[in-house]
């Protein structure tokens, strides 16, 4: 049986009458780009609301099931992918490559731990981005802060720096564009994706950690040849961070006999700069029958939390509630439990997600911002300690990262150091993990997976396989379409 969910869904107590699409517009709306043109807005507005939704209902329903599983420990979620995407990089080398590494990620986790595994991909409309400041200042010259593709231009020229209503159909065109392409690569059969077990041996280095990767990838390729009749599937979704709410809006649509639904995406997000439990974006959230997920981080108080549960998840529907805690290493040893702990008292069901990038995010002396891999991996183990010894399921992680070979979190396998960051470094916003950074993590995620959950197997000898995971007909099942999702 698929994730697909045969229960039938009902609307939510959250979407009172006193709810619709448009009612976040009388609460305070952080994070908002103000259009010179309301007029312009608007015919673009409509005109994307008259365009065919990116993603169908009955998939964030499925997605939903699977959620409610990852909340029991009986799934792994990986969400993961680019800090912002771009419109430039919408090409199928750089989608491929970003697939690649989601998979390939998944597949070490699965083989690792025997758990199976729900991809969420920060694909497909993750072109938005908060910043700290509305203005940036160069030479003496201030301009509005770039704001994601979807919203403005990175150029600093006050003409590129001007939000332009025509970005949001060009962020749709290419939101579809790549969730057209994902949809091919999602149909082929695994015989013919065998390449995608490849990787590149140069970017290893001399790491016992990468030579055990090899030889696991290489066992994973080896068992794709003997697909079983009764092997699983990977569920792959996409998520972007609400921010562009015009461009949400405007796909935002009434099923009937379920309730409203945004189908820009499977699963969007509220972040720590507009999770305010009286705010625009938890109003706008309340009312929509997608999981919603809510980044929570060292300025969240246990009492703030318990406040967003009730607005958002009333009905204590399974899958419905994602919470992403970010801390940095240093911090969430003092934070973290406290949160669990009110979680715990108001008896909801929800799934926990570590983000160990945001929380430790620095900058060198000569100004670049970056990440250090050994901070990174003590957030997520600390994460996963925590949880376990409050007898908690963290049901899975929130990475920024890349297929391709970029210089932007220094440490790792590869000994990235300060001084190699300019060698190929492309974020506009955020440092992500490399190909090689991500693989590594994998393998380690693994290892804390199983000395929490499965102790025996908390050993980096031999990482255990459980079962194969690949699907009756060897295709890789996917919520873009393919009408199923992981087991």
């Amino acid at each position: 049986m698929t994730l697909a969910s045969r229960k039938k869904s009902t609307p939510s107590r959250a979407a009172g009458a006193d709810w619709s699409p448009e009612s976040w517009r009388q609460k305070a709306a952080a994070q908002q780009a103000e259009y010179p043109d309301p007029a312009e807005l608007a015919r673009v507005v409509a005109e994307l609301g008259a365009l065919p939704p990116l993603v169908h209902y009955r998939e964030i329903e499925a997605l939903k099931h699977g959620l409610a599983r990852a909340a029991e420990g009986k799934v792994l979620v990986l969400q993961g992918g680019d800090c912002a995407e771009s419109f430039k990089e919408c090409g199928s080398d750089t989608i491929l490559a970003k697939l690649t590494a989601l998979l390939q990620t998944s597949l070490i986790l699965r083989h690792g731990t025997g758990i199976p595994v729900l991809c969420l991909g920060r694909l497909a409309g993750q072109y938005a981005k908060p910043r700290s400041a509305p203005t940036e200042t160069r030479d003496g010259v201030t301009l509005p802060s770039y704001r994601g593709d979807i919203i403005n231009r990175i150029e600093f020229t006050r003409a590129g720096r001007v939000p332009d209503p025509s970005l949001l159909l060009r962020g749709y065109e290419r939101s579809a564009l790549t969730l057209n392409f994902v949809r091919t690569l999602a149909a082929w059969s695994f015989t013919d994706l065998h390449g995608i077990m490849d990787w590149q041996p140069a970017l290893a280095g001399n790491s016992v950690h990468l030579r055990e990767l090899t030889r696991i990838l290489a066992e994973v390729k080896r068992e794709m040849a003997v697909m079983d009749d009764d092997a699983g599937r990977i569920g792959f979704y996409t998520s972007h961070e609400m921010l562009a709410f015009d461009y949400d809006l405007a796909q935002t649509r009434h099923i009937p006999g379920k309730g409203w639904y945004n189908l820009t995406t499977h699963l969007p997000w509220i972040g720590v700069r507009t999770n305010a439990p009286d705010g625009a974006h938890v109003e706008y959230c309340r009312g929509i029958r997608n999981p919603i997920g809510i980044k929570v981080g060292p300025d969240t108080t246990p009492e703030c939390l318990t406040e967003l549960l009730e607005i958002l998840h009333p009905d204590n529907e399974p899958g419905r509630m994602v919470l992403i805690h970010r801390f940095g290493a240093s911090r969430i040893a003092d934070r973290l439990g406290a949160l669990i702990e009110a979680v715990r008292a108001t008896g909801k069901s929800v799934i926990w997600l570590s983000d160990p990038m945001h929380g430790n995010t620095e900058t060198t002396e000569s100004g670049v911002k970056t990440r250090h891999f050994d901070r990174i991996l003590a957030e997520v183990t600390e994460a996963f300690r925590i949880h376990h010894e409050l007898g908690s399921v963290l049901g899975g992680v929130h990475l920024e990262l890349t297929g391709e070979n970029v210089t932007e979190c220094i440490g790792g396998a590869t000994r990235l150091a300060a001084k190699d960051l300019g060698r190929d470094y492309r974020s506009k916003v955020d440092p992500r993990l490399n190909y090689a950074q991500s693989m590594e993590m994998a393998l380690e995620i693994a290892l804390q997976v199983n000395r929490t959950r499965r102790p025996e197997k908390g050993r980096r000898d031999r990482p255990a396989m459980w079962r194969p995971f690949w699907s009756r007909g060897g295709a890789l099942a996917t919520g873009l379409g393919a009408g199923g999702c992981e087991k």
